[in-house]
């Protein structure tokens, strides 16, 4: 193994850590910071070295905050009768981008994993019931990923809500727009065919 400077390991190995980075990629990404110059490099530490501090979750929604300042609780655009609930604030960005939802959000943090010790008190359903109480929240959509905690996490959800007198809907899962049936795998087909609607 190539023996580079203790101080340049250290960034690679930081570098490894963001998904999908390898050594290889880390080890680019190293070397072409070494090229920049020192403010950029002063910019970048300062900027990390703050972070945790200014970027925040809102108490309310947890999604993410600047300054205080949540985007999608603060907007008076926004319909408040709609709550999507996700699993991460990333995922209020993503389904932002495509225009169909105007709604407010809310954050769970993680999704039920047994194994992970995550259990239905994570989920912090007191807060979620509370919001839905005092927001007076007339249509709930889960949005959560479509995998075994993900199916887990809202089948739980949904009894919980029903149980609540409120009406809950999932994303739909099912073929990409584009695609062809040939190479579609068997596990999605069945989703769509399980969630076909009405032609």
């Amino acid at each position: 193994m190539t023996k580079y400077p203790t101080d340049l390991t250290q960034l690679i190995a930081f570098l490894k850590k963001l998904p999908g980075v390898g050594t290889k990629t880390a080890e680019r990404y190293a070397f072409q910071m070494l090229g920049w110059q020192q403010d950029q490099l002063q910019n970048l530490a300062t900027l990390l070295s703050h972070l945790k501090e200014k970027i925040t979750q809102c108490p309310e929604c947890r999604c993410l905050t600047d300054n205080g300042q949540c985007f999608f609780c603060n907007s008076p655009l926004r319909d408040k009768s709609q709550l999507c609930i996700i699993a991460t604030p990333r995922d209020a960005y993503s389904i932002d981008e495509t225009g169909a939802y105007r709604g407010l959000y809310h954050v769970l943090g993680g999704l039920l994993s047994p194994i992970d010790g995550k259990t239905p008190d994570h989920l912090n359903l007191p807060h979620l019931k509370k919001r839905i109480t005092e927001l007076q929240i007339k249509e709930i959509i889960i949005a959560l990923d479509s995998t075994l905690e993900g199916d887990t996490t809202s089948l739980f959800l949904k009894e919980q809500i029903q149980l609540w007198g409120l009406p809950v809907s999932r994303l739909a899962f099912g073929i990409p727009i584009g695609s062809s049936l040939d190479f579609v795998d068997g596990s999605t087909l069945a989703r769509a065919l399980t969630g076909r609607q009405n032609f």
